[in-house]
């Protein structure tokens, strides 16, 4: 599916009053996600403005396509994920129309939950976690760091790098992250010393689901690798810079990385997100050939999406003082160097299977403008110029009670903008030892 339909109109309107003018979750979007309530198993529900539909409920009292309510009544995405994309867009299609239609707001109201009265929970169980580094404006940043004169690796603008992740830790949003502990070098000791992490980062990200599998051996092609994506979510991949940058030679992050990877807990549907492919233009005259294998059919390297990225942080003292959250950039996931279709590719060109419910970061986004960094290592010169807050605080990396806040919208001329929901994580307090 790679063109509109109904379910993208912007004029059409809900029946669900919270979601009338809601800036996250119109009847345009749709995400899917995992949620309970109060002493009951989690389930899968769709969210529409303030409210949560119970799609459980809704297959067992046969409102849904009947070849799509088995899958709905697990406690996780995993299986719908695997399905054929058909029956994904049969449930969209089917849902649009129940929410949008007045005259089924009867048989469908006893099936909506308050947002506010419900837990959300990851979405689906998590194969493998790949993390990409597609951000050139992060890797140029972050690399002149390190080497002014060359600050992108020689192969940068060949092939999507990326290392293989942890998956069993990561957390829903709104869960706390322990500071990790670790071995650490600072510049003036001769040998290592361990404790917590004295340079926790945050890291703004796009999270790719992977839906169906290809078989191992075989290869996704650039062409047809967007039909492998279930949906989107923000993913904050966690960073002690500190203990990265210690262990991260010769075979890159380990426990630097491990320790916690934030999500947000609803799926933006790939369908949701037709509307907001746009042309891939970060890529000049001046860079290489790519290899075939990277380039579609019909010239170019696949679409970008267009998504506008908001980091916020509150400290303790601003909560104290009663003062907003602040935000500390933003920025486009069109700035991205890789596509996610060139990702795929590259990904399972040497006959790596994906397989349903597969999370692939983007790695952190940023972009050119001023106050489009994605970390803190970037904002701060890795420690060397305080961020200024408004509560008169400052900081090179995050202490302890800090929040950190991602946010995300897509928009195009001609369609209703649609959310992602908040990506939130406080620092909890004390190291993990």
């Amino acid at each position: 599916m790679t063109s509109t339909d109904r379910t993208h109109d912007p004029d059409a309107e809900t029946w669900v009053d919270s979601a009338r003018a809601h800036r996250e979750f119109p009847i345009q979007n749709l995400p899917l996600g995992v949620f309970s309530v109060a002493g009951e198993e989690p389930r899968i529900g769709c969210a529409i403005g303030d409210e949560i539909v119970d799609l459980r409920s809704l297959a067992l009292d046969g409102r849904l396509p009947p070849d799509v309510a088995p899958l709905l009544s697990a406690v996780e995405l995993n299986s719908l994920f695997g399905a054929p994309a058909a029956q994904r867009r049969a449930l969209r299609h089917a849902l649009f129309d129940l929410l949008s239609n007045p005259e089924r707001q009867m048989e469908v109201q006893m099936h909506l939950h308050s947002a506010a009265r419900c837990q959300m929970h990851v979405p689906a169980r998590v194969g493998d976690f790949t993390d990409f580094f597609a951000g050139i404006h992060h890797a140029t940043n972050g690399g002149r760091l390190v080497n002014p004169n060359s600050p992108l690796p020689a192969n940068y603008k060949f092939l999507p790098i990326a290392y293989h992740s942890r998956s069993s830790s990561i957390r829903v949003s709104g869960q706390p992250v322990r500071r990790p502990c670790g071995q650490r070098k600072p510049p003036d000791f001769t040998t290592p010393v361990f404790g917590p992490s004295q340079r926790l980062d945050y890291e703004l990200e796009l999270g790719v689901w992977i839906a169906g599998e290809n078989e191992l051996g075989s290869a996704v092609s650039v062409d047809d690798a967007f039909g492998r994506v279930a949906g989107f979510c923000l993913v904050n991949d966690w960073s002690a810079r500190d203990l990265q940058a210690w262990e991260f030679q010769p075979l890159g992050p380990f426990l630097s990385k491990s320790f916690h990877t934030t999500i947000s807990p609803w799926v933006v549907t790939a369908e949701a997100m037709i509307p907001f492919l746009m042309p891939h233009n970060a890529r000049t005259v001046d860079d290489p050939e790519l290899l075939p294998y990277l380039v579609t059919t019909t010239g170019g390297s696949g679409d970008a999406l267009s998504i506008q990225l908001e980091v916020f942080l509150t400290t303790a003292q601003m909560r104290k003082q009663g003062r907003p959250p602040h935000r500390l950039s933003a920025g486009r996931a069109s700035d991205m160097y890789w596509t996610v279709a060139q990702m795929i590719a590259h990904h399972t060109v040497n006959g790596c299977n994906l397989v349903p419910a597969d999370l692939l970061g983007s790695g952190t986004i940023s972009s050119a403008q001023p106050g489009g960094a994605g970390c803190l290592l970037e904002i701060s010169q890795n420690g060397k110029q305080p961020l200024e807050l408004p509560s008169g605080e400052s900081r090179f990396y995050l202490e302890d009670s800090d929040e950190i806040r991602l946010k995300a919208t897509a928009s195009a001329e001609g369609f209703r903008s649609i959310g992602f929901g908040d990506c939130v994580a406080i620092v909890a307090s004390g190291g993990s030892a």
